[in-house]
């Protein structure tokens, strides 16, 4: 049985701040879930036994190879692709790189990441959920939760 087609998966997913408040994105590689070549608030399928914030942490780490320090959950998003036979559910939480610099270790699963000014993330190009929290991100008073505290 697989999560995602067979039951209903849970994912959890990072917007990812830096220093100069930009945005965390990632392309989705050839071999992703669902969404190839889609840009997203990277994250991953969350594990029997496993927190969210656990899997999330482990999965920007296996991913990307850097930490992040998680602030809080913004919003929780039915990711839901009928032409893809996929339904996850998908909270998304607000966060910060800790410590390392990212590089792509999981070439098929990411092909591509870029910093971006949330002003000028371009909805279109996003996974679904990742839209969503775009939304949810615009909407969150987000500057005054990641940047005010250390």
């Amino acid at each position: 049985m697989k999560k995602g087609r067979d039951y209903i998966g849970v994912g959890v997913g990072a917007i990812i701040f830096n220093e100069r408040h930009e945005i965390f994105l990632a392309k989705r590689g050839l071999k992703a879930r669902n969404e190839i070549g889609r840009w997203e608030f990277p994250g991953g399928a969350v594990e029997f036994g496993e927190t969210l914030e656990i899997a999330l942490m482990r999965e920007i780490r296996e991913e990307f190879g850097f930490s992040i320090k998680i602030f809080r959950l913004l919003d929780v998003v039915d990711h839901i692709l009928p032409d893809e036979h996929q339904h996850w559910v998908s909270p998304t939480f607000l966060c910060r790189i800790a410590d390392g610099t990212p590089e792509i270790k999981e070439p098929e699963k990411c092909s591509d990441f870029i910093w971006m000014n949330v002003a000028d993330i371009p909805a279109e190009s996003l996974t679904l959920a990742s839209r969503k929290s775009l939304q949810s991100l615009r909407l969150f008073p987000y500057e005054s939760v990641i940047f005010s505290i250390a």
